[in-house]
């Protein structure tokens, strides 16, 4: 009981415990691959933006680029790590702008759900918002995937495939948010 009072006391301890938590979801949902049609599904863009929704922009922002760091220091938790590679090498791959669009995706939700109140807002408002911000995920990930395929396939290899999967992401997703009150 003492040790639970001295987190919720310790603002630094907390802080770390729950980016170190968050990050581990979300290199945890880059494993988990769901059959889907065209291409299967991870559930790296529902936990980011799951993680903005809860620990709002700032907690969000150190939490995506925790595991950034972690990617980037070699540890397996990218999709297809360690297969296709670990580590920088495996960053500046064609992943890299999906992965980067993290920060602008994690940054816009948990700005806007504490100031919009999502719980409140209508499903509609909720749903453009995370459209909104899943959408920079792939903005950042077609123009550097780009420079692998050129742009006249960027869109059929990096955005078109992963749509119908998106599409019911960001349903749940906005189911979910009326049920989340920001606290932290």
């Amino acid at each position: 009981m003492e040790l639970i009072k001295y987190f919720n006391n310790n603002k630094i301890l907390k802080i770390t415990f729950l980016t170190l938590i968050g990050s581990i979801l979300i290199a945890l949902s880059a494993k988990v691959k769901i059959p889907f049609y065209p291409v299967p599904m991870t559930m790296q863009t529902f936990t980011v933006i799951l993680i903005g929704a809860i620990y709002g922009w700032k907690l969000g922002l150190s939490t995506v680029i925790l595991y950034l760091i972690e990617g980037a220091l070699g540890l397996p938790v990218f999709a297809g790590t360690p297969e296709k590679g670990l580590g920088l090498a495996y960053m500046i791959g064609p992943t890299m702008g999906y992965l980067i669009g993290f920060i602008p995706a994690v940054v816009i939700i948990g700005f806007f759900h504490k100031k919009m109140e999502l719980k409140n807002s209508s499903f509609i408002k909720t749903f453009l918002l995370i459209l909104l911000s899943i959408s920079f995920i792939y903005l950042f990930g077609a123009i550097w995937l780009s420079n692998f395929t050129g742009w006249d396939k960027v869109l059929a290899l990096g955005v078109y495939p992963f749509l119908p999967a998106e599409v019911f992401k960001i349903i749940i997703l906005t189911i979910v948010c009326k049920f989340i009150k920001f606290r932290i």
